[in-house]
């Protein structure tokens, strides 16, 4: 590749390579711990503003409508104008609510879903700390997002804000303990609660993967992970005919972008990290067959044999096409609905699961069955 860049270009990048081969180790660091944090932070927000345009193409597609196609080419314009119109509207708050935690309540929604992201692994080796405890900072992290819904409803002091703030906790909490015991499956499974040592568990194909032998744990992890991030049909949270848009119903301009951002980047996560836990991240599906092992050299197509980002990528957005779609043909549930399948179906499953995988592991049954060998 060095040779299609020009020549005064490579002696400037040969000299920057030198100057900071030369910094100290803690310098070195820092930089390109700093580079790939704002890789990874440009690359959530922009995946995160394009969701809400395919969104509504899905939606209206779904719908028999257009869907967003003044604003640009193909409408793809639409995202930087929403961003635009929100920036400049007037942020009101109001007189009577507590104006610190209420504007600084978006932000403990926000800053938990973009800081997860520092353990994941994009590949075989490109993640931001790649810590031994990763499984247990991401469920901590998680499970954090919640205050932000509390303090926003309860620093309104709104009871309209105030309920939606009770219902979303109940719910977040009820399906975060679901999602806690669909990870000790997967925890079983791996062996590790480094992330990428779970995606190296599941590497030779997709009979590896772990969403065949913890299939019902991964469709508890799943819908838990779409009544977490309130979306429909488990958006009860924001029921505009019964509570007014719930806890950020007193927010505007910026500060229910953050909301709105906070949203979406929870969605992007959930669905990255299903597919981590479950379909083998960066995985590719056809990594265990001989056959097409001599494929992997040739340019374009060795990318479908060899595993990568872009992997992640696609699987990624067939979960965030999931969200689409539910919300596009599924009537919301009842609060006592919700409640109902969190705590008495979600959680009793994941047990008797977790129960049925430690005697397969134990008698050695299903992929379990060479560790005696």
């Amino acid at each position: 590749m060095a040779d299609f860049i020009p020549d005064f270009l490579n002696n400037w990048i040969d000299w920057g390579l030198g100057v900071f081969y030369t910094l100290p180790e803690w310098i070195q660091y820092l930089t390109v711990t700093t580079w790939k944090i704002l890789f990874v932070l440009i690359a959530v927000i922009l995946i995160v503003a394009f969701s809400t345009y395919f969104e509504r193409k899905v939606i209206g597609s779904m719908q028999a409508r257009v869907g967003p196609n003044r604003v640009g080419p193909l409408g793809l314009g639409q995202p930087f104008a929403d961003v635009i119109k929100l920036l400049i509207k007037e942020v009101v708050v109001p007189s009577q609510s507590s104006k610190f935690l209420f504007v600084i309540a978006p932000l403990l929604s926000l800053i938990p879903a973009l800081a997860t992201w520092a353990v994941i692994p994009l590949n075989d080796w490109y993640v931001i700390a790649d810590i031994n405890a990763g499984l247990l900072y991401v469920l901590a992290l998680t499970s954090v997002g919640v205050y932000g819904v509390i303090l926003a409803g309860w620093a309104t002091n709104s009871k309209y804000a105030l309920l939606g703030a009770m219902r979303s906790a109940a719910q977040i909490v009820a399906y975060e303990i679901a999602m806690g015991f669909a990870l000790v499956g997967v925890l079983m499974a791996g062996g590790s609660l480094n992330l990428g040592d779970l995606v190296m568990a599941q590497a030779g194909g997709f009979s590896q993967w772990f969403l065949i032998p913890l299939f019902p744990l991964f469709v508890v992890y799943w819908i838990s992970g779409v009544a977490e991030t309130n979306r429909a049909p488990f958006d009860v949270a924001e029921g505009e005919s019964e509570i007014v848009a719930g806890f950020h119903v007193e927010y505007s301009g910026v500060a229910f972008a953050v909301f709105f951002l906070a949203e979406y980047a929870n969605m992007v996560l959930i669905s990255t990290l299903t597919a981590i836990f479950f379909l083998g991240g960066w995985a590719s599906p056809f990594e265990g067959l001989a056959f097409l092992a001599p494929l992997a050299d040739i340019p374009v197509i060795g990318l479908i044999v060899t595993g990568g980002l872009h992997w992640l990528f696609a699987k990624m957005c067939i979960f965030m096409y999931t969200f689409f779609w539910f919300r596009a043909t599924f009537p919301r549930y009842r609060y006592d609905q919700i409640m109902r399948l969190g705590w008495k179906i979600f959680i009793p499953v994941t047990i008797v699961w977790i129960a049925v995988e430690g005697a397969m592991v134990w008698f050695q049954v299903g992929p379990w069955s060479g560790l005696g060998a």
